[in-house]
């Protein structure tokens, strides 16, 4: 026990990418510095500012569920539970009616079955109302990858699911660990899943003029930090960990990761789509997941940025973290593993809550690629271009959506007391 209070602990992760459909690949990919970037092939860009994106590539559903069941499934929910597959694996965790109503489900994600509703609008259009997939509603809507992992695993325990943009992940994760606290479950499947990559998604945050454009080189497009950004890079994936009781993870026998130490949220209060200049909410946020934690500012060692590659975010993020630091700010290590993914939406916080779980383990610190023009705003060390090596032994993990939710997760490397 810390503090009189039971760790949480990670015992396992499944991850579904633009630079890989597991966890050793995304991680082995992220450590070598690919740019899992490229121009889009889900749908023609011709007429689009911007025309390439983080696509998954050569992922097949049946390899995770039968042809039928994933028919009925959009792709957001098809990445969510080929990621549960591999993370209920990864932690050896067998449900069955003796444990299943004390197993919780908590998957988040931003927009949700989008490709579904342009489809089946499509449908409408030229075909007719009565043309429309009945299967339309229920395989759009945003809770469904809780839904249908819950259901192909049996877990009945808690089943919910978050919708805070680009910070459903990580508040999910963060709401599974204050489920298992409470005593409502004894493990939780949490994360997040998206399948952003749509002709209208990508139109909408081109209209925005939020997405970069460099069509002519894309896998140097996302550049976080850089005084040379131009906007964020649109991603596809799912992200998932199951978390448990440190006392249940042991009486099966699980491996233990790391542990979830500590989890801060906070909102803005400031504008629709942009932080709030002063990167107050942020600080808000990375303070309350400290003192969750019971942790000094100084402890952390490595933080896994929101670092979106575009010119508020970067700037604001920098300023928030050297507020909540102090000094210790300059003595971080910094990274975005957007630049190489490009930026999952919803499911962000998932997937980069692996990586900084894997810096962790294996002590290397991914890079922030495409790092080459310094910016007086962004002064911190970013990891540029290649790789760390140096032990972490605590890293906390950013995520900022739209609306102003921010959230923030402090994972810690587990020791035996």
């Amino acid at each position: 026990m810390r503090n009189g209070e039971e760790p949480i602990v990670i015992t396992g992760m499944g991850v579904v990418s633009p630079v890989g459909n597991s966890t050793e690949e995304f991680w082995s990919a992220l450590c070598q510095g690919q740019s899992g970037i490229s121009p889009i092939t889900l749908f023609d860009t011709t007429n689009y500012p911007t025309r390439f994106a983080g696509e998954v590539k050569g992922f097949d559903p049946t390899d995770y569920m039968d042809r039928k069941e994933s028919r009925r499934m959009d792709r957001f929910v098809q990445f969510a539970v080929a990621a549960a597959r591999m993370a209920v694996a990864d932690a050896r965790l067998i449900i069955d009616d003796s444990n299943s109503d004390q197993v919780g489900v908590v998957i988040g994600s931003g927009i949700g079955g989008i490709r579904t509703l342009e489809d089946e609008h499509t449908q409408l259009l030229e075909k007719g109302p009565d043309r429309v997939s009945p299967f339309l509603v229920p395989m759009l809507i945003c809770d469904m990858a809780a839904g249908h992992v819950s259901i192909v695993f049996g877990a009945k325990g808690p089943n919910t699911s978050v919708v805070t943009a680009c910070a459903s992940a990580a508040h999910s994760i963060g709401l599974a660990s204050d489920m298992i606290r409470r005593g409502d479950a004894d493990v939780v499947i949490a994360g997040g899943a998206e399948a952003g990559v749509t002709p209208i998604a990508v139109a909408g945050f081109c209209a925005m003029k939020a997405l970069s454009r460099r069509n002519d080189d894309p896998a140097r497009a996302s550049r976080p930090f850089d005084a040379e950004r131009d906007g964020f890079v649109i991603a596809e994936g799912a992200g998932l960990v199951i978390l448990e009781s440190l006392s249940h993870a042991r009486k099966r026998g699980a491996p233990i990761h790391a542990e979830l130490a500590g989890y801060g949220m906070s909102g803005d209060a400031c504008h629709m789509t942009a932080m709030d200049p002063k990167g107050d909410g942020a600080l808000r946020a990375m303070r309350m997941a400290l003192r969750r934690a019971h942790m000094d500012p100084t402890e952390v060692d490595y933080i896994n940025a929101h670092g979106t590659s575009t010119l508020i975010n970067d700037k604001t993020e920098t300023l928030a973290i050297k507020n909540t630091f102090g000094d210790h700010a300059r003595k971080l290590c910094i990274s975005s593993t957007k630049s190489m993914t490009g930026h999952l939406l919803g499911a962000s916080g998932g997937i980069e809550a692996v990586a900084s779980i894997l810096t962790i383990r294996d002590g290397v610190i991914p890079p922030t690629i495409n790092y080459q023009t310094s910016d007086p705003e962004c002064d911190l060390d970013y990891v540029p271009n290649t790789c760390r090596h140096r032990t972490v032994n605590v890293a906390l993990s950013n995520s900022f959506g739209f609306g102003g939710h921010n959230a923030s997760l402090i994972i810690r490397r587990f020791e035996e007391e």
